[in-house]
């Protein structure tokens, strides 16, 4: 199948993916209450009791999706319409797997400044904020100044969600090959915000980084190419802790006695060599995310001697696919109201995804729950939430059945409008 082509025609016939339906059955004996004269009773009790608003209108459901089009998939800085159907699609997504209203906003900003200042003004309109598809390191700024000035939940899934899915399959593949997390040692390949945000959680989870190795374009990040970025970029946290002993060179020498590669860099195959995977340690984990095409495709990874492979493709085994956190990570702190998102939050998050999958029991074909297994979703959100609540940044602190309850309805009221994925 021509995907290109298939999709082109999809979202001709249907003039985009999503759109915007009533709640609930609207006739002219009620339009009354949906607008004048009895909405002013609904504004007027949100005047008085600010927090009303999240249960009388739609923004205790309701994310924005922005982007400001800077760099779109694999395809770079092809402007906000152009990004327009990647955050429609984002936000289909994020309805049939979260039961999350969403509403793509693209935007055509010049600076940091102009994008912190749109995503703070349309904020009182949504209960979180998921920022999407923006450069490095503008989204690292950018994400930083929103959770520090918001507060409602904020979330760029290249950086959050990225580094939870591959944390949750890390740990699979860990256990299948008999390997502790806190003693392994990984190497990062490219260093653009996803796996900067895989370093930080990575940090979070108790690995030393003593243990990690971090290439970027011009080889092996150390503490000797610390001037090379600007002193708040994030990268210079990688430079000051990893790489003590200043080893040089690039990806093959990183990868020599390695046990984990983390590649989201760009597109293969040929970025990363099967000779170079032979001088990994014995049974190494080879994660390989870029798309469309992997940094080396898995038969090479295999036939080179991995023992776990993954990717970010829906057809190959172990999809490390972003789909499986941030519907069921807004779900989670949308039902208590979380604040904030934290990095205990994506640590909860991965260890319920983790969890599941070793309930189903796994296998090197199986180090993460796949997408149709929405029992995995309920799980995740539901540890989310009580992180949420354990963390002090949660208004609503249900027990956790209640939260369950409250979270499983929602996840499965989306299924039976849309039907299950399968």
């Amino acid at each position: 199948m021509d995907y290109g082509e298939e999709s082109l025609k999809l979202h001709r016939s249907l003039a985009g993916k999503i759109s915007v339906v009533p709640k609930g059955k609207v006739n002219y004996d009620n339009l009354s209450l949906y607008y004048t004269p009895g909405v002013a009773a609904v504004s007027k009790r949100i005047a008085e009791q600010p927090y009303e608003v999240f249960n009388l209108t739609w923004r205790g459901n309701t994310v924005a999706v922005i982007s400001d089009g800077t760099r779109v998939l694999g395809l770079g800085n092809v402007g906000p319409e152009a990004a327009l159907p990647v955050m429609e699609g984002k936000a289909l997504l994020f309805k049939v797997f979260g039961g999350v209203d969403a509403v793509p906003l693209v935007v055509r900003s010049k600076s940091e400044d102009e994008l912190v200042d749109f995503c703070r003004a349309v904020a009182p309109t949504f209960g979180g904020i998921n920022l999407e598809d923006i450069e490095s390191p503008k989204c690292f700024y950018v994400l930083e100044r929103l959770r520090d000035i918001l507060d409602i939940p904020v979330w760029h899934d290249d950086q959050q969600g990225t580094a939870t899915v591959i944390l949750a399959g890390l740990l699979g593949a860990l256990e299948l090959t008999g390997r502790d997390l806190k003693n392994s040692r990984i190497v990062l390949v490219g260093m653009g915000a996803a796996n900067t945000a895989v370093f930080r959680l990575l940090l979070k989870a108790g690995v030393s980084p003593s243990n990690i190795l971090a290439v970027d374009e011009k080889g092996i990040l150390s503490p000797q190419r610390l001037e090379e970025f600007e002193e708040r970029d994030p990268r210079r946290a990688v430079c000051k802790l990893t790489n003590r002993e200043g080893k040089t060179g690039h990806i093959p020498q990183a990868l020599e006695d390695a046990d984990v590669c983390i590649a989201l860099s760009r597109p293969g195959p040929g970025v990363i060599e099967p000779s170079w995977i032979r001088k990994m340690s014995a049974s190494p984990i080879v994660f390989a995310c870029a798309n469309p095409v992997p940094e080396i495709l898995p038969e090479e990874t295999l036939n080179a001697g991995a023992a776990v492979v993954a990717t970010g493709r829906s057809d190959f085994p172990n999809q490390l696919n972003n789909v499986l956190v941030f519907p069921a990570m807004f779900r989670g702190v949308l039902d208590v109201r979380a604040k904030k998102i934290t990095d205990g939050m994506c640590l909860a998050a991965a260890n319920a995804l983790y969890s599941y999958a070793r309930t189903k029991g796994l296998s090197t074909g199986y180090i993460i729950p796949r997408l149709d297994e929405f029992e995995a979703l309920i799980e995740e959100a539901v540890a989310v939430a009580l992180e949420a609540v354990r963390e002090g940044v949660a208004r609503n602190n249900n027990n956790e059945e209640a939260i369950r309850k409250i979270i499983k309805d929602n996840i499965l009221r989306s299924q039976g409008v849309l039907g299950k994925i399968v």
